[in-house]
């Protein structure tokens, strides 16, 4: 079952870091556009600068799944690896759970900024593409981190990689048993 549930899991934040991928290239080629345009030709194209701007939002949450899969985010370890096997996985979980918090936060704001900006009909000052379009992406990016860290909060990492004797984290239960077996 958890093998199952994280290569779902795995498959949607590869999804999302794709799209996301895909939607850097758009920038990356209107931006270069807009600057051939403004400097070249000597006439600026006003989308270019709100069109990226706008998508920038998108893109900065879509990789947040991908990069809590494979244990990406920054930590400082210092203090936590000095500490008993057997905190550690506590000290994991804590981690995970003010995670998990945070996430359900923003996902909580930007589904209201979502409802809010459809319900309002809101659009961009110059192109006029309704706002709400703009948050699906983030309210998805989010809700997939938020189940991604709720799983891994419950179950832990599956992966034997991860496990304390190969140096990796302690997030689950099975790892740390096998690690005092091994001590």
């Amino acid at each position: 079952m958890n093998k199952k549930l994280f290569d779902t899991l795995r498959h949607m934040s590869l999804v999302l870091l794709y799209a996301g991928a895909a939607v850097i290239l758009v920038q990356a080629a209107w931006i270069s556009y807009g600057v051939i345009v403004r400097y070249v030709f000597n006439s600026p194209d006003g989308m270019v600068t709100e069109a990226t701007a706008l998508l920038l939002v998108p893109v900065a949450f879509m990789g947040v799944s991908f990069a809590l899969l494979n244990d990406s985010y920054p930590k400082v370890t210092l203090v936590r690896d000095k500490l008993p096997v057997n905190i550690q996985f506590w000290v994991d979980k804590f981690n995970m759970l003010v995670m998990l918090i945070i996430g359900l936060f923003f996902l909580a704001a930007s589904g209201k900024a979502m409802f809010k900006s459809f319900e309002s009909g809101a659009a961009s000052e110059i192109l006029l593409w309704p706002r709400f379009y703009f948050w699906i992406p983030v309210v998805i990016a989010l809700l997939s981190f938020s189940i991604t860290a709720f799983c891994l909060l419950v179950a832990g990492r599956s992966d034997p990689d991860t496990s304390p004797s190969n140096g990796g984290d302690t997030n689950s239960i099975d790892a740390v048993e096998k690690h005092e077996k091994d001590a």
